[in-house]
């Protein structure tokens, strides 16, 4: 069954240096599962790229692997949030919008949500999703 994936799960699979349980649960999903993502994903785990290669964690060359193979998996983007659920959620869990997103998503897809975000998990528990690699 497809699961929504949160950045902060693609960003720890991109450095050698961290590894969390749920990130390898994730990533043991994503290979016969599809996942979901909303439409800002892509630049919010760009953005862990770059920020990281100005700390230097990770080398641009690297950078353009990871992406590469990001690429290779199914990950399906979705474009189609509901506006309105989406400030309800960031206003009700004190959320960014952009974390609010991937709750908004896996409401109304029904589905199991993959983050590393203590806030994240917390609001998706309050919601009642299931959050991968967690009981």
């Amino acid at each position: 069954m497809p699961f929504v994936l949160d950045a902060s799960i693609a960003g720890c699979w991109a450095f050698r240096d961290e590894d969390h349980p749920r990130a390898d649960a994730a990533l043991s999903r994503i290979r016969t599962e599809e996942a979901v993502v909303p439409g800002l994903w892509g630049f919010e785990v760009r953005n862990i790229l770059v920020v990281n290669e100005r700390r230097k964690r990770i080398a641009e060359s690297d950078t353009a692997g990871f992406l590469r193979n990001l690429a290779r998996l199914p990950i399906r983007v979705d474009r189609s949030p509901d506006e309105a659920v989406v400030l309800r959620l960031a206003r009700t869990h004190k959320l960014s919008v952009y974390d609010a997103s991937y709750l908004e998503l896996a409401l109304r897809e029904r589905l199991s949500l993959a983050t590393l975000d203590v806030d994240l998990a917390a609001a998706a528990r309050g919601e009642g999703v299931e959050l991968i690699g967690e009981g």
